[in-house]
């Protein structure tokens, strides 16, 4: 038995999949946008399930905080606050030399996710933000790509692949964003890795089913579940509201090219980081060895081929990455944010 049939040989006997299922997930292109706790886990079960190419999409980089439900990762990754792509990328290779895989470490916004997912058979949102996951939707019915919603808080998630050949869309089950004060967050009340490692694994298993041929079996539905309360329903998205949705009905992507995208200029406050993220307008290529020289009178610097990150005072951090986006640490006031930027890394 060759080396790629004994590797899969439990996966190929599952007669839902077979030869020819695997042959499909072998040839397929599969986009992971966030490598936290949804990416990482889901991104393992699809790199051991031999999928062709992976492509990992992330901004951020490995905190402690990470280790307790963040597949991939170890202390080594968090003591080095390593880029959570490019570490995802280096273990998922230890696990299976054969795969491709692309780490990016990218701030995706509506500049330039179509060059990001150019090419993708399917993209898994492990994304933590509901702007973000409105731009993949837009995306999604623009390219008829599929991809597979998960969320997770608490101990509760939900499931849905959304097609994106038309209704239903992410959209007619969430009209519109909610305000931030109306949505908890990891930070604000916790999650469970039992819970998040569950999420990723149906989407993970959507995914397959996709890629191996199995369209029919792909959940009609969207599944919910509440571990702690040992409940497990499926939603059905109204087809009236889909009638009237904005996205799939009338075909207005307005998060991805409408009035209401996030272009690469915009300003955030991440969540739970204590932190903010300014872009700059006219992404560049940073040539970080240049700032490490420049940034080394003033204080420690931490250099990566990721990005590069000083340490001014004992209250705040300064990471400026290869696109030039920068994260500023230790506030959350984007006014201090700019100020700071503005003082280490300017125009």
């Amino acid at each position: 038995m060759d080396f790629e049939s004994n590797r899969y040989a439990r996966q190929i006997q599952y007669a839902a999949i077979g030869k020819e299922g695997q042959r499909g997930i072998s040839s397929s292109h599969v986009a992971v946008m966030g490598c936290g706790a949804l990416g990482t886990v889901a991104a393992e079960i699809l790199g051991r399930a031999g999928v062709g190419k992976l492509t990992l999409l992330d901004r951020d980089v490995v905190e402690w905080t990470n280790l307790q439900r963040q597949a991939l990762f170890d202390e080594n990754d968090a003591r080095q606050a390593r880029a959570k792509a490019d570490a995802a990328s280096e273990h998922l290779q230890r696990i299976n030399s054969q795969l491709d895989v692309h780490p990016v470490v990218v701030d995706v916004h509506s500049a330039n996710i179509e060059d990001l997912l150019r090419g993708s058979d399917l993209v898994i949102d492990a994304s933590d933000n509901f702007q973000l996951r409105f731009l993949l939707n837009d995306w999604s019915l623009k390219t008829a790509t599929p991809w597979v919603h998960g969320g997770c808080i608490g101990a509760t998630g939900q499931v849905r692949l959304f097609r994106g050949d038309g209704a239903p869309c992410f959209r007619c089950l969430v009209s519109e964003p909610p305000p931030a004060s109306a949505v908890a967050t990891c930070d604000t009340a916790g999650v469970l890795g039992s819970a998040t490692h569950l999420v990723a694994s149906l989407q993970a298993t959507e995914a397959i089913k996709w890629l191996s041929g199995n369209r029919d079996r792909v959940g009609e539905r969207v599944l919910s579940i509440d571990l702690w309360n040992n409940r497990i329903r499926s939603l059905e998205v109204s087809p009236a509201i889909s009638a009237s949705c904005v996205a799939c009905a009338e075909k207005r992507y307005e998060f991805l090219e409408g009035a209401r995208a996030v272009g690469a200029e915009d300003s955030a406050v991440l969540c739970g980081r204590d932190a903010v993220q300014i872009n700059q307008s006219s992404p560049t290529q940073v040539d970080l060895q240049r700032m490490t020289r420049r940034w080394e009178p003033i204080g420690r610097v931490q250099t990566t081929p990721f990005f590069v990150r000083l340490f001014p005072d004992e209250s705040h951090t300064v990471t400026l990455f290869t696109d030039g986006r920068a994260v500023i640490g230790g506030t959350d006031d984007v006014s201090q944010a700019r100020s700071l930027y503005d003082r280490y890394i300017g125009g």
